[in-house]
């Protein structure tokens, strides 16, 4: 990246705040103007599919919108090797980043809707066909951000990633989170989005596993992998919770 590191930094950091804040607001307004729990995840998702192909339009060419640690983490171990790839100081930092930012983007759209601030969420997740769910979710996403690179259209990654998201919110039965950072911050909001505490690391596990998988389905359908600098990666991700 060209841009300043500290400029990048901040990018990451408000690009997960207001994707989150664009998952867990559209989930509260979902909530207050529908009781048809399938209305609500529609609104919900495609409030997401919109917001997130934006801020990766938008920031893409800053930070390369990772807005993920699973991406960043798998951006810095497929080019760890290549001196233009990202160095290991600077994906510490957008992590770090991305998790702060995203529980200030669930504070604040706490704050937009009279909520409480912070506020635990009670929302279980914990059962193991969600976590299979995450698995296939993380898996795929990673498959479509580094396929992209690979065959050279990584241009269209915002408009493909925000597609592909919004179609995991219907068809994984975890509705996708796919993002450790989104998932941490989600557990301060007791509302539609929400995931309780305890269910956070269990998600996260399946989430690594999840792009574990995906590097390796990337190696498999592209053969072994070129170092990817940290600028043709545009990505996510998110989404919303179990509706049952």
């Amino acid at each position: 990246m060209n841009a300043p590191f500290i400029r990048r930094v901040a990018a990451e950091a408000i690009g997960t705040g207001l994707l989150v804040a664009v998952v867990v607001g559209s989930g509260i307004q979902a909530t207050e103007l529908s009781h048809d729990a399938g209305v609500q995840l529609l609104a919900n998702s495609l409030a997401t599919v919109f917001g997130l192909g934006l801020l990766i339009l938008l920031l893409g060419p800053v930070s390369g919108a990772h807005f993920n640690p699973v991406v960043t983490l798998a951006v810095w171990l497929t080019g760890r090797r290549d001196p233009e790839g990202l160095a290991l100081r600077d994906g510490a930092a957008y992590v770090s980043a991305q998790v702060v930012g995203a529980i200030g983007g669930a504070v604040l759209a706490d704050a937009m809707f009279a909520e409480p601030l912070v506020k635990f969420s009670t929302h279980d997740r914990s059962a193991g066909h969600l976590l299979l769910g995450e698995v296939v979710a993380t898996t795929v996403l990673i498959l479509l951000i580094f396929g992209l690179n690979r065959i050279g259209r990584a241009a269209l990654a915002p408009a493909a990633v925000a597609a592909y998201i919004g179609a995991a919110y219907w068809f994984t039965s975890s509705t996708s989170f796919a993002n450790p950072a989104v998932t941490i911050g989600r557990a301060f909001t007791d509302t539609f989005a929400g995931i309780s505490p305890a269910s956070v690391a269990p998600f996260i596990a399946a989430q690594l596993s999840g792009a574990v998988l995906g590097l390796g389905a990337v190696s498999l359908v592209y053969g072994r992998p070129s170092p990817v600098p940290e600028e043709v990666v545009v990505p996510h991700g998110e989404s919303e919770p179990v509706v049952s």
